[in-house]
């Protein structure tokens, strides 16, 4: 009977069926475990927030596959892993919905100013707090999007029905496609210097990081505003937070924090970002791919490569490749 390590809350009907396949240790709630204390003898770990790194890897002598309950890599020792032979498997397009409604739950909270006045009548402030609620409205502005994968495609759908119009820069996308669906092709510099709400859907590397400093926040309309679910990196968080209490920037939505490269479970004490110090900037706790329907979606999937893996086949949405041995 195999074992499985599953590191954050998952839906409780994959849970389910991942507990009549074996053992089920969780890395969560009131009878949590760390990896470590099991590792030994884990076949197959379904992996969330949790940073899965080399000693993990090779204390872990049965384990045949690393299953991302998403799809970023970025907390798993990939080359460790494929070294190990052990499969390392993502959940594409699972939560892409989940993430682009939440762009819009972040604009739409900063366009109207929705924790200020929630705030303010829960405090019995009601006529006091009327004149500081004026908002402003989506309709005719123009949303700039770095980036044009699922997610982005989706924001712009949803953009379309406010009556937005669409900047997209993506290197990798033809400018017939960005035209075919409905949208602006535009340089970063265009993109940036030309957008109401700038939203960012990019992966983190070597060239993305700090994409947005001081330098692009400053070219980037006064009162504008930023919205980053994709990686915390991605942004200057310093710079972010002078462009905002200068006025700059009208506010900033922000899911993610150059924190989680520290530590993903627990990434403010090590980020620039003072959260609560600055009124007109919202932070959510990675949670954009969080809806009953993402994680079902997710959890499915990453059932499905365990089983594979487990079974000695190629598990799909692998993003390393390594050789099938007999199972462990």
């Amino acid at each position: 009977m195999p074992t499985f390590y599953v590191s954050d809350q998952i839906h409780e009907d994959v849970l389910a069926q991942l507990a009549s396949l074996g053992q089920v240790h969780l890395g969560y709630g009131k009878d949590a475990v760390t990896y470590e204390s099991i590792s030994h003898e884990v076949d197959a770990v379904l992996l969330r927030a949790e940073r899965f790194d080399r000693d993990k890897i090779a204390a872990s002598p049965r384990l045949r596959i690393i299953a991302r309950h998403g799809v970023g890599t970025d907390n798993v020792d990939i080359d460790s892993a494929t070294a190990a032979g052990i499969w390392v498997t993502t959940t594409p397009g699972s939560n892409s919905r989940a993430v682009a409604e939440h762009v819009f739950a972040l604009l739409l909270s900063m366009a109207r100013n929705v924790p200020y006045g929630s705030a303010a009548t829960a405090q019995g402030q009601w006529s006091e707090a009327k004149p500081h609620m004026v908002g402003f409205e989506l309709h005719g502005k123009t949303l700039g999007l770095l980036g044009f994968g699922n997610i982005s495609r989706m924001v712009l759908d949803i953009a379309k029905g406010f009556g937005m119009h669409a900047l997209v820069h993506d290197p990798y996308v033809e400018a017939a496609g960005i035209e075919a669906a409905g949208a602006q092709p535009a340089t970063l510099a265009q993109a940036i210097a030309g957008s109401d709400v700038l939203s960012l859907h990019l992966p983190l590397t070597e060239q993305t990081t700090h994409l947005i400093d001081a330098v692009a926040l400053a070219t980037m309309r006064r009162g504008a505003v930023l919205i980053n679910t994709s990686r915390g990196g991605l942004v200057d968080e310093t710079a972010l937070v002078t462009a905002l209490r200068d006025g700059h920037l009208a506010a900033a939505g922000l899911d993610v924090l150059e924190g989680e490269s520290v530590d993903m479970k627990d990434p403010l004490p090590h980020s620039r970002i003072p959260v609560g110090g600055v009124p007109n900037l919202i932070v959510t706790p990675h949670v954009a791919g969080q809806s009953a329907e993402a994680f079902l979606a997710a959890g499915t999937a990453a059932l499905a490569a365990i089983r594979c893996a487990l079974a000695g086949d190629v598990p799909p949405h692998a993003v390393n490749t390594v050789a099938i041995p007999a199972y462990k």
